[in-house]
């Protein structure tokens, strides 16, 4: 596999490359997993949309410049997956402070149970016997990215034919994968085990994997589990209610302000902040907070990556700042001067838990955060409250507000 660059250049190159394959070439190809260094039928794009090196309406502008919106229609479905997963996160911020809780108490029992300890070594380092199991997850810790068909697959044999612990999973994919991001990741292990879609577990069926894998993989007769039922049992309340979206404090025009970027989006020069009296910027590395394991260094290294390329666009004088304790973002804001942060809107997640606790210290300094979110996101997140076909039902309106469809 070939190494992806962090830079928006890079994705942008890549971006490029693959508009060909975006329209029924993708839709007809895109369940097959080929292996490393084979994936050609999808885009692999994801490490960069994750980030907002090339953003969502970039690729979906490609596409129907290329394709029409008929043949490139499954692929701007699977672009718009990704806002439904952060805006129905959003709208249920207890489903992540859950996971949070419980990777915690699963790490705890990790510490105690030999046998438990022992299994989920077996399992992240692809020695469990199941050949397409241990090959996916020799990939993942390799190249930091999985096919999403293979992450189903994976994410269903390690809850039901391995019988391990979902969110120890989920955490095994979070500190490995290039594009993790803490709601699609999160959604993804709980729409396996049946929790997102109540009652409706993901199976990994042989003639599937089979099927999908292009006869690489043929699991034996009797080798997976039997999925009939999920993990919904373990959460006997249900799915807890809509709450309303995050409000924001706008950034004053009068305060002096400093500017900061996170790998939550790192195309800072979308954002308008000429008419602000900007004292300094930084950028802010926060991938260790990922999970309280050891963080894979391919994710690292693309975060820096893409941090020092936002700032070298930026054209900014800038400096580097680590989520370290919650009261750096406060020191650095006062010694600039700075009334008032300005950032690119953070998702509910890690880095989003640890603005919660610098937040005191802010106020401490009077000093306050200021968000900014993307059009994008603020015409996918309202509908996000259900399953995606509520989703799927308002694509043209999605897109005819942020790329003017209408007009095109």
């Amino acid at each position: 596999m070939t190494e992806m660059v962090p830079t928006r250049a890079a994705g942008l190159a890549a971006m490029q490359a693959f508009i060909p394959a975006m329209g029924r070439r993708y839709e007809n190809g895109r369940n097959y997993d080929h292996g490393p260094g084979q994936h050609k039928a999808v885009s692999m794009l994801s490490p960069y949309i994750c980030r907002r090196l090339i953003t969502e309406a970039e690729v979906v502008t490609a596409a129907l410049d290329a394709h029409g919106p008929e043949d490139a229609e499954k692929f701007i479905e699977e672009v718009i997956w990704r806002g439904y997963h952060k805006g129905w996160l959003e709208r249920r911020p207890q489903v992540w402070d859950s996971y949070v809780q419980g990777l915690n108490t699963d790490l705890m029992s990790l510490k105690r149970d030999r046998r438990l300890r022992r299994d989920i070594a077996l399992a992240e380092t692809g020695q469990t016997g199941l050949d397409y199991f241990d090959t996916w997850a020799q990939e993942l810790v390799e190249t930091g990215y999985l096919h999403n068909h293979a992450r189903m697959w994976f994410a269903s044999i390690w809850i039901f034919t391995l019988g391990l612990p979902w969110r120890l999973g989920a955490d095994f994919f979070y500190r490995h994968l290039l594009d993790g991001d803490a709601a699609s990741n999160t959604l993804g292990w709980r729409w396996a085990a049946g929790l997102h879609t109540r009652g409706k577990p993901y199976p990994a069926r042989a003639q599937n994997i089979d099927t999908f894998t292009d006869g690489r993989f043929t699991p034996k007769h009797g080798e997976l589990a039997q999925v009939e039922q999920g993990l919904e049992a373990s959460e006997p309340d249900g799915l807890p209610t809509v709450q309303p979206l995050c409000k924001m404090h706008e950034a004053q025009t009068d305060l002096p302000t400093v500017l900061l970027i996170t790998d939550e989006d790192c195309l800072i020069e979308d954002f308008d902040h000429a008419h602000l009296d900007l004292q300094c910027a930084a950028t802010l590395s926060c991938s260790h907070l990922r999970s309280p394991l050891q963080v894979s260094e391919h994710v690292y290294a693309f975060e820096t990556g893409a941090l020092a390329d936002a700032a070298l666009r930026s054209n900014l004088d800038m400096m580097h700042l680590k989520a370290t304790e919650p009261s750096v973002l406060a020191d650095w804001a006062a010694k600039a001067g700075a009334k008032q942060i300005l950032t690119p809107y953070v998702t509910h997640g890690p880095l989003r838990d640890w603005f919660n606790l610098a937040e005191p210290y802010l106020v401490e300094r009077g000093v306050t955060l200021c968000e900014q979110r993307r059009a994008w996101d603020e015409a996918i997140w309202p509908h996000a409250t259900a399953g995606f076909f509520k989703v799927r039902k308002q694509i043209p309106r999605i897109l005819e507000q942020t790329i003017g469809m209408e007009q095109r």
